[in-house]
């Protein structure tokens, strides 16, 4: 792996007597697809809130890029990509429309029909963002987070909500903008989405990280303890049954 790209040492966020974050510490590396996994209430949404420059921090120190969050937060800003929930969009709105609202406020110039092809929606390019599917509105929101050309995007949830090919499809798109180089942190509940597209994760819970690691490595521990599941876990599993039966014929999302 190469040189870290985002260093947080020691952060700590309270809401009056209330400890969100307790003093956590990880790095990520550059041009990895890297996960902060737990359960609701833990505290990782707050920690990417921070480090996006949307939340203030109690305590502790952040990089990203080489800059410091408590006196290069603009620049921070510049280098970063973030992905909108559906309410951050104008519904009313095209596709095109939207991409050309926010090159407006990044300042930025793009070709609007190359940014939909990255992300297999070119033919909704007229459609207005209401009229799209979930899968298809989490592939835009994607897109927009390109607009500004950044090191690193943050995704949080990105998949929830959407149904199995959704899924692999919007997989595929992370993929693809991994290997352009950028670096990706992503939050998700589901650990099939985290063990297939990360290449570490990090684990907090109660505003800790417990666990940190490379997903192979922490499997690999847990099994060397003689874990064992209950029943033999199969060669496939329904998601995979689901997509080879409709795969060919369901209405693209």
């Amino acid at each position: 792996m190469s040189n870290p790209i985002i260093s947080v040492q020691n952060l700590v966020k309270k809401y009056g007597d209330f400890e969100a974050v307790k003093g956590i510490s990880f790095e990520v590396f550059e041009g990895e697809i890297f996960g902060l996994l737990g359960p609701n209430g833990a505290g990782k949404s707050t920690t990417l809130e921070i480090i996006e420059t949307l939340r203030t921090k109690t305590s502790g120190t952040i990089t990203v890029a080489g800059l410091d969050l408590d006196t290069q937060a603009n620049g921070i800003k510049k280098i970063i990509g973030v992905q909108l929930q559906a309410s951050g969009f104008y519904p009313g709105l095209n596709l095109i429309e939207l991409i050309n609202l926010f090159c407006g406020l990044y300042n930025e110039e793009v070709n609007a029909l190359e940014l939909l092809d990255k992300v297999n929606l070119r033919d909704k390019a007229k459609a207005k963002f209401k009229e799209l599917s979930g899968g298809q509105k989490q592939r835009f929101s994607i897109a927009t987070t390109l607009i500004n050309k950044p090191k690193i995007i943050f995704l949080d949830e990105p998949t929830t909500g959407l149904d199995p090919q959704a899924r692999r499809n919007l997989w595929d798109l992370i993929q693809d903008i991994r290997n352009t180089g950028t670096t990706i942190i992503l939050t998700t509940h589901y650990m099939d989405e985290a063990e297939l597209l990360c290449n570490r994760v990090a684990i907090i819970d109660s505003g800790k990280i417990i666990a940190i690691e490379t997903p192979d490595k922490l499997i690999d521990n847990l099994v060397a303890t003689g874990f064992e599941r209950p029943k033999e876990v199969k060669k496939a599993n329904l998601e995979d049954v689901f997509i080879n039966l409709t795969g060919h014929t369901i209405r693209e999302v």
